[in-house]
């Protein structure tokens, strides 16, 4: 709804204040309310003023310390203070491009002294001497600036091209980072569990071989007490021949072995018995001339 007034009085809504006057000179204001006049003395509604918060949006193009061409687009929160309601009507014709024009001349002496980077860190200290210069000003014609947000920062397209190719470098080269990093855990890792395997397997291979000696040595002394005559000698002769055959048997039951050339008969069977019980001779010797 909108104020209704005629010749002799006048409604004033809420949210909003009158200015009256008379003979053409400013008398007093009007507060939300029914107001009567008396044209006769001179006495009218010369006005009336909203005291809601009212938004306006200044977009500014300037430039940065590092010669950056960027568009700031500001937000301005004001409304006409109530004690001063007659300066708000008297003093300014259009507070909209008057604000506007105190903002260009703020934001233009405060902005090339930063960077592009430093400009985006700290936006909200520029919006507040923006809000700082602004209240100064504007409050002696009647003003109040409730706040100031600095709603976006544009850059030229260039440099907004060229910031996120820099940016996305950076991302590679931490992807880089992290990547030989984990190459080098798996390399470590790897080589541990490799070590780990041929200790095991050694100590496996080393349990086997025991058991074997010591299968050995029980069938020797077995034998050698239920055949009597026997010595220890024909026995480990008899193991050593069963031992080859059995090795003939699983190379030729392989089918992943190539041709194998070895030599077969008694007499060789003997030479290769003579040849491990000489090799296990010698690495006692060896043991007792250590010891």
């Amino acid at each position: 709804m909108g104020n209704t007034s005629c010749m002799f009085c006048t409604c004033v809504e809420q949210g909003n204040i009158g200015v009256v006057e008379r003979f053409g000179r400013f008398e007093k204001l009007a507060e939300p309310g029914l107001h009567i006049f008396n044209p006769f003395a001179g006495q009218y509604l010369a006005g009336i003023l909203s005291t809601r918060i009212s938004s306006l949006d200044v977009r500014i193009e300037t430039k940065t310390k590092d010669n950056v061409f960027v568009q700031l687009l500001c937000s301005i929160q004001y409304r006409v203070v109530k004690a001063h309601a007659d300066d708000a009507f008297y003093e300014l014709q259009n507070p909209d491009e008057q604000i506007r024009a105190y903002v260009f001349d703020v934001v233009r002496a405060l902005v090339p002294r930063m960077n592009l980077d430093d400009l985006f860190e700290q936006k909200g200290e520029v919006a507040k001497a923006v809000l700082e210069e602004l209240g100064k000003v504007i409050g002696d014609y009647g003003y109040s600036i409730e706040h100031i947000l600095m709603v976006d920062i544009i850059p030229d397209p260039a440099v907004r091209t060229a910031m996120n190719e820099i940016n996305a470098a950076q991302r590679l080269q931490l992807a880089s980072v992290y990547k030989g990093e984990a190459e080098k855990v798996l390399q470590v890792k790897r080589a541990e569990a490799e070590a780990e395997s041929k200790y095991l397997g050694g100590v496996g291979v080393a349990r086997q071989r025991q058991a074997i000696t010591d299968g050995l040595r029980e069938n020797i002394l077995d034998f050698s007490h239920k055949v009597e005559g026997t010595s220890a000698k024909e026995v480990m002769d008899l193991i050593m021949i069963t031992q080859y055959f059995d090795t003939i048997k699983d190379l030729g039951n392989s089918s992943k072995n190539t041709t194998v050339f070895i030599p077969h008969g008694p007499g060789h069977v003997r030479d290769i018995g003579e040849q491990i019980r000489n090799g296990l001779m010698e690495a006692s010797t060896a043991q007792i001339n250590v010891e």
